[in-house]
């Protein structure tokens, strides 16, 4: 078994067909942020489809979903990418509307989108902190969570282009793996396969939004 645990995609599909042509898993897992901000969502959502590709559900996921459900009327982003989904294939917001808060038991690791308490309790874990956080208590000046954490699961996240790529390790073993390396910035997409505690990326062919 080979598994791909995927960073934020964010639309780019040039570089996510060319990372699961690189690895060719057998399972493959996305951290959420599949399809706003980049060029292609509806190329994104045929790979994801096509790839039987399970997805954690992202602050950026839920956006999307807060559009079809009617409750971001005033959001054009959204609204463009929704349709530009809806006319590629209806089946999309189907996966949208199951994604979970976090996945547990892949290969080991808990994926969640952006972080999970401190202290590894999902039972402690707010909805809010797994799709947005990145500090903890105080998302101005608290610690990354990654640096605070002392649970005993194991966990991939994303959410977190500004800071990049993480690993902290504990007994020699890979613990926490931050994935998001900013495709849509201009930066990577990152897949890690845990079975061979392995990197892979695909740098992004340009700049498709600026950060901030």
């Amino acid at each position: 078994m080979r598994t791909l645990v995927i960073g934020d995609v964010h639309g780019c599909s040039r570089e996510l067909d060319l990372l699961l042509q690189r690895v060719g898993p057998d399972r493959v897992v996305y951290v959420g942020d599949l399809y706003t901000k980049g060029p292609d969502p509806a190329g994104v959502w045929k790979l994801v489809a096509a790839s039987g590709g399970a997805a954690v559900r992202g602050n950026h996921d839920q956006r999307l979903a807060d559009v079809v459900n009617g409750r971001r009327p005033h959001d054009k982003h959204g609204a463009a990418c929704a349709a530009a989904l809806d006319a590629a294939d209806p089946d999309w917001r189907a996966h949208l509307a199951a994604m979970p808060t976090w996945i547990e038991d892949v290969a080991g690791f808990t994926v969640v989108h952006a972080g999970v308490h401190p202290s590894g309790d999902l039972a402690a874990t707010t909805f809010r902190m797994a799709i947005t956080m990145r500090r903890f208590p105080d998302e101005d000046v608290s610690p990354h969570w990654a640096d605070q954490y002392v649970g005993e699961r194991r966990v991939i996240f994303g959410h977190d282009a500004v800071r990049g790529l993480v690993r902290r390790e504990r007994d020699g073993r890979p613990w926490v793996i931050g994935l998001d390396s900013g495709c849509v910035y201009g930066g990577a997409l990152t897949g890690y396969i845990p079975e061979e505690d392995g990197l892979v990326s695909v740098a992004a062919a340009r700049v498709y939004k600026s950060i901030g």
